[in-house]
C-alpha cells in the first residue's frame, strides 16, 4: 500500500479522504509524519494554495505528498467566501463564526445556490499533478445536523434534502467535492501503478 503525506492538520479532512481512498493508499497526516507547522494560504486561488502546501511539505521531507484546498462559492455573494472559506470571519478559523457571517450576509436572499470546490495538488517523483472536484448545492436557512465540519451544517448538495452534517461518511461521499477530486487522483495513481 502506498503511503502519502497529506499536508493538513485537519483530522476531519484526513478521515474523509482516508474513507474515500479505502485501502489503496495510507493517508498520513502532518502530525503522524512528525511535521508541526501551519502552512500559510496566501494566494487568491485554490490551485495556488494547494500547490503552496504540497511544495512546502515536499521541500521539507523530499517524499511524495499531496494537499488540498477547498472553497465554498456562493453565487449571490459573487463567489464568497471562496478561497477565504476557512478564515471568512477572521483568522481564528471558527466554523461557527464563518457560518454566522455567511447566513447574515445571505439574509433572506432567495438565490442560495452554492458549490463546494476542491483542488488537490499531488507531488510524485518531483512532478506536480492537479485534480479538482465540484459539488453543486445550496445554502440552507439554518444549521441542520451534527456531523461533518466547516459549512456542512448549512450546505445541501443538489439531489438531497439533507445537509452534509446530517449524512454519514458513506452518504456524503456520494456527493462530495473532495471525493470527486480524490477519485481523479486515485485513477491517476492506478494508471501509473
Amino acid at each position: 500500500m502506498k503511503r502519502l503525506i497529506f499536508a493538513t492538520n485537519n483530522q476531519h479532512k484526513v478521515d474523509e479522504i482516508q474513507s474515500a481512498v479505502g485501502h489503496l493508499i495510507e493517508v498520513i497526516s502532518l502530525k503522524e509524519a512528525g511535521i508541526d507547522i501551519d502552512i500559510p494560504e496566501p494566494h487568491d486561488s485554490l490551485e495556488e494554495n494547494a500547490t503552496e502546501k504540497s511544495r512546502t511539505i515536499h521541500q521539507l521531507k523530499g517524499i511524495d505528498c499531496f494537499s488540498e484546498d477547498t472553497g465554498l462559492e456562493v453565487k449571490s455573494l459573487n463567489g464568497e467566501p471562496g478561497v477565504k472559506s476557512a478564515r471568512y470571519a477572521g483568522d481564528g478559523k471558527s466554523h461557527e463564526d464563518n457560518i454566522n457571517k455567511l447566513l447574515s450576509k445571505l439574509g433572506d436572499n432567495k438565490n442560495r445556490k452554492a458549490r463546494f470546490r476542491t483542488v488537490i495538488s499531488l507531488i510524485m517523483e518531483k512532478k506536480e499533478y492537479l485534480f479538482d472536484g465540484v459539488c453543486e448545492g445550496e445554502i440552507g436557512l439554518e444549521r441542520k445536523g451534527e456531523k461533518g465540519f466547516g459549512y456542512d451544517s448549512v450546505f445541501y448538495p443538489t439531489g438531497s434534502n439533507k445537509s452534509f452534517a446530517e449524512m454519514g461518511m458513506e452518504e456524503k461521499n456520494r456527493f462530495s467535492h473532495r471525493k470527486k477530486a480524490v477519485d481523479k487522483m486515485i485513477a491517476f495513481l492506478k494508471g501509473i501503478g
